[in-house]
Parts: structure tokens; C-alpha cells; sequence
């Protein structure tokens, strides 16, 4: 076509508003439209005032500066990250379409939800892990024991519930139940703020709380937090023992990730996976996520790829050994 332009053009044949845009005509859309090129929509995944979507309008202003446009929040909350999650798989795969991508959502889901209109591994680019926290044990403030030792060893052998209102928390206690020896029975409740509740007032003997509630509650005493869900010692609470102090092996989190659809180009997820990094280094950063409850956690691209693999399969098997069906 090249050839039959030129020839054209030189017969005087070519119509003169063709000759000036032949050039744009045989370039590639990318050589002249540098990404991004315009606003990013980074989806939330859960309802305004969740901790999903707190950590994202804390991270858009930092991203809109360093990408050079508005990174704009949306939230699409329903069937527990569900609605969101699946709005992204579908969306263009041109980087402006992202996803707050969590524990919940990336893991767990896979699991415990019938006929998930999405796959983790084949329908999101992982672009990076940026935090975590961990669940915290708590108990009344009444409960046997002045620790966890001393409670560990006070129920043992006795039948004890356990209040949930997520699926990680469900999760956690029969980890707890079958690592520790202990008789659990779960009890479900709507969210994990009346779950809480309910242990605070001594209905139930225990709870995996979100860590901003039930740290919160702890220090208020209206519960007595004994543990951390993590191996290692949580910045934000070095008061706390790991539950694998007393439970070996015991290690569960929750982490919280950027994604984008399947087939974003590799320059972008390369180019955000920088941003990510320059954003968690900026010493402003670890402040802000700790007033979420939250501790700087980093994986780029391809490190957080294997991760996510890794935490697909782990919390199947969680999921099995808590007996929970999906449905």
C-alpha cells in the first residue's frame, strides 16, 4: 500500500487532504499515543467506608501523580467483591480499568462461591501487592486465662463457639479448632462488627476480628485480644503475641494487591508495577496505611504472580478443612 501511495502521489493522482495524512495513516495507534493517555478507573470492590475502599482513594492521588492523569475510584460492591471483581475481568484490557485485589476476592472466592463468573489465574494481570494486616483472636474480657497460654490451656477439653461474619473468619477458627485441639463450633452472623459485639458481652468464646475493630475494642477493653493471625509480630500491635508462638504453623492474612484484565499489555503492568514501587517508598505512605490498620507489604508483577498462584491453592485447602461448601 506504501508503493501504491507513493506512485499516486507522484501521478498527481492522490487527493491532496490523503497525501498530508498519509503518514498518520501508516503509523501504529501506539508510536503516537503515549499510556495513559487518559483517566484509570480503579474499582473498589466493596461498598464506600470498607477498608478496600479507604486503601484505594489513599493510593489514587499518589498513582494520579505519578502516571500523569486522575485515577478515579468506582465503587461495584456486591456478592462479597464478586460484582466488582468480574466487572474488571471483562473490562478493555488497555490499563485503564483496575482492580483492588484482596484476599477475599483472589483466594477465598474460588472456593466458596458457586459458579464464580471469573478465574483468578487466567482472568487478572497481577500488578502488585501493596499491604496486609492480620485477623486478631479475641475473647470477653472475662475469659479464663490472663494470656494465650494461659487461655489455650484453660479450654482445653471444654465445648467453646466461635462468632464469624466472613468467610476468613470462618476459615481461621476451624484452623484454630483443628491445630490447637480445641472443641469450636461456629457461629455465623451477618458482618464482623456484631460478631464482635457478641463477644465483647460474652454470648460467644471467640472471634477472628478484622484487625482495626478488634484492635480498637482491645485497647478499649471490651474484649481481650490474645493473638495475631500472622507468623511474625504485626508492627501496629508488637503487644500481640502469633498465634504460631503457641500453634505451630499457624499463619493466615489478609493482603491487599492492585490488578488489571488478563490481557493488559505487559508495558503497562511494567509501568504501574514502578508506579506501585515509588508510591510504597514515599515515606508518607506507611502513616496513611497505618491508619487503616495496615503495614506496607510489597511484591512487584512477577513475584506477586507466584504468590497469588500459591495463595489460590492454600486456601482451598483451608476452605476444605473448615468443611465449608460452596453456595
Amino acid at each position: 500500500m506504501v508503493g501504491e501511495l507513493e506512485e499516486r502521489r507522484e501521478r498527481g493522482s492522490l487527493p491532496r487532504r490523503l497525501v498530508l495524512a498519509s503518514p498518520a495513516l501508516l503509523l501504529p495507534r501506539a508510536a503516537h499515543a503515549q499510556w495513559p493517555d487518559r483517566p484509570i478507573r480503579l474499582v473498589a470492590p466493596f461498598p464506600p467506608g470498607s477498608g478496600t475502599d479507604l486503601l484505594a482513594r489513599i493510593i489514587s492521588e499518589p498513582l494520579s501523580r505519578l502516571l500523569g492523569q486522575p485515577v478515579v475510584v468506582e465503587n461495584r460492591a456486591g456478592g462479597n467483591g464478586v460484582v466488582g471483581a468480574q466487572a474488571v475481568a471483562m473490562a478493555p484490557a488497555d490499563g485503564t480499568t483496575l482492580l483492588m485485589f484482596g484476599v477475599s476476592v483472589a483466594a477465598i472466592s474460588p472456593h466458596t462461591v458457586p459458579r464464580l463468573p471469573y478465574n483468578t489465574l487466567r482472568d487478572f494481570a497481577p500488578i502488585g501487592m501493596i499491604a496486609e494486616q492480620p485477623y486478631i483472636l479475641v475473647v470477653p474480657p472475662d475469659a479464663p486465662g490472663g494470656d494465650l497460654a494461659g487461655w489455650l490451656e484453660a479450654v482445653k477439653g471444654r465445648d467453646l463457639t466461635y462468632a464469624y461474619g466472613n468467610a476468613g473468619s470462618q476459615i481461621m477458627g476451624a484452623m484454630l479448632a483443628k491445630m490447637a485441639g480445641l472443641n469450636l463450633t461456629g457461629v455465623p452472623y451477618r458482618g464482623g462488627v456484631e460478631a464482635l459485639t457478641d463477644v465483647s458481652v460474652g454470648r460467644v468464646d471467640c472471634n477472628f476480628a478484622d484487625f482495626g475493630a478488634g484492635i480498637a475494642q482491645h485497647r478499649g477493653g471490651r474484649v481481650r485480644a490474645l493473638a495475631e493471625s500472622m507468623a511474625k509480630t504485626f508492627p501496629l500491635s508488637p503487644e500481640l503475641p502469633p498465634l504460631a508462638t503457641r500453634v505451630p504453623g499457624f499463619d493466615a492474612d489478609v493482603w491487599l494487591a492492585v490488578a488489571a484484565p488478563a490481557a493488559t499489555p505487559a508495558s503497562v503492568i511494567s509501568k504501574l508495577s514502578g508506579a506501585l514501587d515509588d508510591m510504597v517508598r514515599d515515606p508518607t505512605f506507611g502513616p496513611k496505611l497505618a491508619s487503616l490498620g495496615l503495614a506496607p507489604l510489597r511484591k512487584g508483577a512477577a513475584e506477586f504472580g507466584g504468590f497469588l498462584e500459591s495463595q489460590v491453592a492454600l486456601w482451598g485447602e483451608r476452605v476444605r478443612m473448615a468443611g465449608i461448601q460452596a453456595g
